[in-house]
């Protein structure tokens, strides 16, 4: 897992509708990047629409936010539409950032041993350093909670 006041890896990866996305597309903005599992279990509803339900507090604050998963365009344009997600999903079924991360990881269930996403945030600052790293957070309380930093720190 990538640590705070390191250079947050390039990547440039398909949106739900196909048009690539690079990370330099948001040089002189912050970026909450989000990684998750799968489109439409559970957890990753709840976040996506946690962060959907804030997104306008992002916008105010010109806070870009972007979930990456290793789901296909068409699966993060379904999940889009079914949850009306105003945010970039990207697709990242190569693993490209999902890796330079380093949130692919092992993980356990029920005993059983496998590969997968654990679910990570970070705070990309405006020149493209890592601000925050939050491993393994929680799908419900994860955006109120970088709200709650990022507020935290405009009023230092």
């Amino acid at each position: 897992m990538l640590e705070i006041k390191t250079k947050a890896p390039e990547f440039t990866l398909p949106d739900k509708g196909g048009s690539l996305v690079s990370l330099s597309d948001f040089a002189g903005k912050k970026v909450v990047l989000y990684f998750y599992p799968r489109d439409n279990t559970p957890g990753c509803t709840r976040q996506a629409c946690a962060f959907a339900g804030a997104y306008e507090e992002f916008k105010k604050i010109n806070v870009a936010v972007i979930g990456i998963s290793k789901d296909s365009v068409a699966s993060h344009q379904k999940f889009a539409e079914k949850y009306s997600l105003p945010f970039l999903l990207l697709s990242d079924p190569e693993l490209t950032a999902i890796q330079a991360y380093g949130v692919w990881q092992e993980k356990k269930l029920y005993g059983k041993v496998s590969m997968g996403v654990v679910r990570s945030t970070f705070v990309i600052d405006e020149n493209g350093m890592i601000e925050k790293v939050m491993p393994k957070v929680k799908p419900d309380t994860n955006a109120a909670e970088i709200l709650a930093y990022l507020a935290g720190k405009s009023q230092r």
